[in-house]
């Protein structure tokens, strides 16, 4: 399989070529690579692509993955109902 073919990140269609081309211009730092490719930022909030991304800097900078910083977590955002919007704008005014 190529490395344009295998995905990383599936909630943002980041390939593992996509990533190794960012390490090679010297984006080394988890923080960087998820600004840049949005990675851990889809619906899943890095959980299927956070430990890929580790593995791969990793590997890269032949460290232990236990090496590699990650991001901090924060929760998954909460739905508002479009009504308690516009009553919140209602009583602005």
């Amino acid at each position: 399989m190529k490395k344009q073919e295998i995905i990383i990140c599936r909630c943002e269609d980041v390939t593992l070529e996509d990533l190794q081309q960012l390490m090679e211009a010297g984006y080394t730092d988890y923080e960087e690579l998820k600004r840049l490719l949005r990675i851990g930022m889809g619906p899943c909030q890095g959980t299927t692509c956070g430990q890929l991304v580790q593995r791969e800097l990793a590997k890269f900078l032949n460290v232990g993955i236990s090496e590699i910083k990650v991001s901090t977590e924060r929760p998954p955002i909460m739905g508002v109902k479009l009504i308690l919007i516009k009553e919140g704008a209602d009583n602005e005014g």
